[in-house]
């Protein structure tokens, strides 16, 4: 058997959805998976350059813990991957590669692979839900985790909605990011999140786009965890001057995800590339589809 699965990036959090919202985006990570005499591991693009990614391949290790469980074997096979999501950026390259082996062994093993049955899966190598429940349904999720299972809602998204994602040459760390956080917060700063989420979903539900900027306000992680690298601030102030509906912090950075109307989506692409010369801008679409897996 040989297959190709691809597992779009996700952006988490959305200003004040906490491990708790999330989006797909139309930046995959790629693995050719077939049968083979000997294990076999090849990288290009993100990771090729960093030996022990081929050494102590996660993506490869994690199918094996599933594969040997569906099936009682560990078989040969050899593995091609083609990576574009950047590393600890962000853009949930970690919970592409959980979801991507997860779903890949259910299929290499010939069992049937349901999207529920992977993203409860995948809980115990991502212990939230924001970042791998869009890898795996696609679109907006809401999401939350009740006696160890996730609990989602989708919102699939229009082409009309673009995304311009800032790319800082500077990775960011998320535990190191989730270190420097309170470890407990005044009540208004509870309250201000939690209302704000909750304006946020129902922005996303109705598609009341010009209810996101308000809506995506932060109380309680992004400016800390954005005085890491204090250019964000300026990326976020040219965003919505230059048109952006939402401008928000990906995941725990340090990527920054503007999502803007598809009409201004190339002015402000070229504007935040002017502005910001040093880092990589990129547009790119919203997936609806989460991983998608070919047989040949």
């Amino acid at each position: 058997m040989k297959i190709k699965i691809r597992v779009p990036a996700t952006s988490a959090n959305l200003g004040p959805g906490f491990d708790t919202l999330g989006l797909a985006l139309k930046l995959y990570n790629e693995t050719i998976i077939e049968n083979s005499s000997y294990l076999s591991i090849s990288i290009k693009g993100e990771g090729s350059e960093k030996p022990y990614v081929k050494t102590n391949n996660t993506f490869v290790n994690i199918f094996y813990d599933i594969y040997k469980e569906l099936t009682g074997r560990k078989d040969n096979f050899r593995f091609s991957f083609y990576n574009s999501i950047p590393f600890s950026r962000g853009l949930g390259s970690s919970s592409s590669v959980i979801v991507g082996a997860i779903a890949s062994a259910y299929k290499m093993a010939c069992f049937k692979v349901d999207r529920d049955c992977i993203v409860n899966r995948a809980l115990v190598y991502e212990a939230h839900p924001d970042n791998i429940t869009p890898a795996v349904y696609g679109g907006f999720i809401s999401a939350i985790i009740d006696k160890g299972k996730v609990v989602k809602i989708k919102k699939e998204l229009p082409d009309t909605l673009k995304a311009v994602v800032v790319i800082p040459n500077i990775a960011m760390s998320t535990k190191h990011s989730r270190s420097i956080l309170p470890q407990q917060y005044k009540i208004k700063d509870t309250v201000f999140n939690l209302s704000h989420a909750a304006l946020l979903s129902a922005a996303f539900m109705s598609e009341q786009w010009d209810m996101l900027k308000v809506a995506s306000q932060d109380a309680m992680h992004e400016n800390i965890r954005m005085q890491a690298l204090s250019e964000l601030f300026d990326v976020r102030r040219v965003a919505y001057e230059e048109g952006a509906l939402l401008s928000s912090l990906s995941g725990s950075g340090s990527s920054f995800l503007n999502l803007v109307c598809d009409k201004h989506s190339n002015n402000l692409l070229n504007v935040l590339k002017t502005a910001f010369s040093k880092f990589e801008v990129i547009k790119l679409g919203l997936d609806n589809d989460g991983f998608t897996i070919l047989e040949s």
